[in-house]
């Protein structure tokens, strides 16, 4: 079977992002299902594809809204406006829809399609149609853009995001009603895309590859967190850790928190250090006393909470932290009271407790595993060796 995985961003490496490590976990069990897949998208700007013989790249584009230009953010809203496209889409028309077909046709025959995600597969669906598909929401999109509008302090944000959460929703319904099959990484996204049958959907149980140093850790604070806090819900969580639990820390209480920032996040708690960019996301969280997982908006999977567990990392976590997991390891507490979570924080460090995580990844491979065969047998025979 070959399939033709269709993304914003093909894979270069690097797994900066959750986005990006959830797409090399599900590439990686489709060829472990015995699928040839080839990979169609975008390139960061200065990035090569990690498997060119296998990606067919159609250009480079730098998706992020906070690395625009106010020229080129007004240019997105202006041509989404006339398009009917949403925002996130509009930015992957960077090459025309006969550019994109020819890519297709010279890379087939394909048996499938696996449409990884709203964005790409929005900006140029039609391309997509006459084959049989598989689709892949990350997260439902229309509904954390609702959210991403409540928590929006400026008129012009709302309404923009009013928007993408009108055109999402269209977009979601119509490609899990084409679809022959669609997974998501959260139970609770498969009802609320309306695929809640089992014959329809299935969840991923998704891995990062993460794995705990041998021996005793160095701690160098008490707690750490890392994340791209530019993506609205992911500040969602940030801003409420820092203005609701935080206050409840003691004041000695060592936070590191790393990654991108917006402009205007800062705290006046005397223990909290912003310190950017890491080179080593693991080493950083490595040397906290516990990890504080903080989701409070979004849908989807949180991959940081996969890699703390498969790190086997004390953790502190808030009930949406753990969001298309069926496993908690015995060393994560679970609250979403401020108060209750910074007293577990201070507990944790006090008494580091870390556990064997390789289990929770092998679990997790599994079941991954069977989820991926149950969807590939929808659009077609996949060699049953592949399993023996």
């Amino acid at each position: 079977m070959h399939l033709l995985f269709a993304t914003s961003i093909v894979p270069d490496g690097a797994l900066a992002s959750g986005y990006e490590i959830a797409n090399a976990a599900i590439i990686a069990a489709l060829r472990r299902a015995g699928a040839r897949v080839t990979v169609i998208g975008f390139a960061w700007p200065g990035r090569a594809a990690a498997d060119p013989e296998n990606t067919v790249v159609l250009g480079s584009v730098d998706v992020r809204t906070e690395n625009a230009s106010a020229p080129q953010k007004l240019a997105w809203v202006g041509k989404a406006m006339l398009s009917g496209l949403t925002f996130a889409s509009i930015k992957l028309r960077a090459v025309s829809d006969s550019d994109v077909l020819a890519a297709i046709e010279r890379a087939g025959p394909f048996d499938g399609y696996v449409l990884n995600s709203v964005q790409f597969v929005g900006a140029f669906e039609k391309l997509f149609e006459g084959r049989p598909s598989i689709f892949v929401a990350h997260n439902v999109e229309h509904l954390s853009a609702r959210e991403n509008a409540a928590a929006a302090t400026g008129i012009f944000q709302r309404l923009l995001f009013r928007r993408e959460a009108r055109l999402l929703e269209v977009v979601e319904e119509r490609l899990c009603r084409h679809a022959r099959f669609v997974f998501t990484l959260a139970e609770e996204d498969r009802a609320a895309l309306g695929v809640g049958s089992d014959d329809r959907s299935a969840v991923l149980p998704l891995v990062t590859g993460a794995k705990a140093r041998k021996g005793p850790r160095r701690i160098e604070c008490d707690a750490a967190l890392i994340g791209t806090w530019t993506w609205q819900p992911n500040r969602i969580g940030l801003d409420w850790f820092l203005d609701k639990v935080v206050p409840h820390l003691r004041l000695d209480f060592r936070i590191r928190i790393a990654g991108s920032m917006p402009s205007g996040v800062t705290s006046a708690y005397p223990g909290v250090e912003f310190v950017g960019r890491v080179p080593d996301a693991q080493a950083f969280v490595g040397a906290a006393a516990v990890i504080p997982l903080i989701s409070t908006a979004g849908s989807g999977v949180q991959l940081k909470t996969i890699e703390t567990f498969e790190l086997g990392l004390p953790s502190v976590a808030t009930s949406r932290s753990l969001r298309g997991i069926d496993h908690r390891p015995a060393n994560c507490v679970v609250t979403d009271d401020p108060a209750g979570f910074a007293r577990a924080l201070e507990a944790a460090a006090a008494d580091i407790r870390d556990v064997d995580g390789s289990a929770f990844h092998r679990e997790q491979i599994r079941a991954l595993d069977a989820a991926i065969r149950l969807g590939l047998d929808k659009i077609g025979v996949i060699r049953q060796e592949a399993f023996a």
